[in-house]
């Protein structure tokens, strides 16, 4: 049965079925016979005695074989490759048209926000801050982790169709320092490397007319 190996279930199934098949099924005893198939001629002249009913049941089988092997070479039509259509996700536009959209980049001395909403700010289209990208605490706010997202903000706006940004820069304000963080610079300057249109560059630091009291008491803060 070596080279019957590659024959499937069902087939072996019906090889062994026809090799049991017994002698009392009224469809084998029309072609074999009530005599039980012995051949008397040959016992006799001392030939070794072969049931007729085995040797229908190894041609049924031989018959079996050579019909699975005809089906295994016969060649198979291959499986058409089904040509993927491009899903754009950002807004349809012509070719070579600009599609902007404000990156609201907070730069304070804990850490640095990279913030790209639509032209109306209601929708974030990404957001990734310095502290996402690095593991220690003291070098989220540094020119490095800036870097690395600003440029994560950069290929997650190319793959939604946006190519141009404005920017809007702006550091803690209000009664506190109006002087932006070290990865202010080196946000904006990767979003310009990575391929990304800068439109306008606005500082929107809150600059207050009148501040509440500033934290630390009239003497300031003592260390």
């Amino acid at each position: 049965m070596s080279y019957a190996s590659g024959v499937s279930g069902k087939r072996l199934t019906l090889m062994l079925w026809l090799f049991w098949l017994p002698v009392d099924n009224p469809q084998m005893q029309g072609v074999i016979g009530a005599h039980g198939g012995r051949d008397t001629e040959e016992q006799n002249l001392g030939f070794p005695v072969i049931a007729k009913e085995k040797v229908l049941k190894a041609f049924c089988i031989s018959l079996t074989l050579w019909f699975s092997f005809c089906l295994e070479m016969a060649p198979r039509k291959g499986k058409e490759k089904k040509e993927e259509q491009v899903i754009s996700l950002g807004p349809q536009v012509a070719e070579g048209e600009n599609v902007f959209g404000v990156c609201h980049i907070f730069a304070s001395f804990n850490d640095t926000f990279v913030h790209v909403t639509d032209l109306s700010g209601k929708e974030t289209i990404c957001r990734v801050t310095g502290g996402m990208k690095v593991k220690a605490d003291r070098d989220e706010s540094s020119p490095y982790a800036a870097m690395l997202a600003a440029q994560d903000v950069a290929q997650r706006c190319k793959e939604l169709g946006i190519t141009a940004l404005h920017i809007k820069l702006r550091a803690t304000g209000g009664n506190r320092t109006k002087t932006p963080g070290p990865g202010a610079q080196s946000a904006l300057r990767a979003l310009a490397r990575s391929g990304m249109k800068i439109g306008r560059i606005e500082d929107v630091t809150p600059i207050p007319s009148d501040s509440t009291r500033r934290k630390g008491g009239r003497r300031g803060r003592r260390l």
